[in-house]
């Protein structure tokens, strides 16, 4: 006998609807019904609520392929979670810029290292596009820390590419610059590269 069918009898045993097993075990009534016809497996944290709600163990819940594709599953989506998250704090970490010394500034033939806040620039114009740009992707680091759960299609879809885009503009943005900047481009550089092999890990 499959889950979904074992998951199934055990409810109408208990006089559930999917309704009412929904509500206990803290899911929607949707992925109730998709269990049960199986057309997916619940995570192992549900699991464990499940096999704890009918008072029986996880072993007689599955079968042994249908656990082992659950835990491949789980741990796949585990290292999702943790990518995206590494993804936030990666795009976060810009805003040392503006405020510990990565750029060279040389003040009557002393160099001195400052931040991008400090750093003088003739035109207000590129101070400007480099403070706000720098704000950008930490705004968007924000955005993905807080929204880890969001499952919106276009938000899932788009919000790594972005992350990438922002990341290797912002390299290209700082090695373009003068030499000066050149702190600056290895640190966002070093930033990509360990995404790039987060993405790789992944395939």
């Amino acid at each position: 006998m499959e889950f979904g069918e074992k998951l199934q009898q055990l409810r109408k045993n208990c006089g559930f609807t999917q309704e009412q097993l929904a509500e206990k075990i803290f899911v929607s009534r949707t992925a109730i019904s998709k269990w049960e016809s199986g057309r997916g497996y619940p995570s192992l944290d549900y699991l464990k609520s499940i096999s704890k709600l009918f008072s029986t163990s996880i072993d007689e819940l599955l079968s042994g392929k249908e656990l082992i594709q659950i835990i491949g599953t789980d741990n796949q989506k585990k290292m999702k979670n943790l990518r995206e998250l590494i993804f936030g704090i990666f795009d976060c970490l810009p805003a040392l810029l503006l405020f510990l010394p990565f750029f060279a500034q040389r003040e009557n033939d002393v160099v001195r290292h400052v931040s991008l806040l400090v750093l003088d620039i003739d035109s207000v114009y590129i101070r400007t596009v480099f403070i706000s740009f720098i704000g950008l992707i930490f705004i968007f680091g924000i955005a993905e820390l807080a929204l880890q759960n969001f499952q919106h299609e276009i938000w899932l879809k788009y919000k790594t590419p972005v992350s990438l885009f922002l990341s290797i503009f912002a390299v290209v943005l700082f090695i373009s610059s003068p030499l000066s900047y050149a702190y600056a481009a290895v640190f966002m550089f070093c930033l990509l590269v360990v995404k790039g092999i987060l993405l790789i890990k992944r395939r």
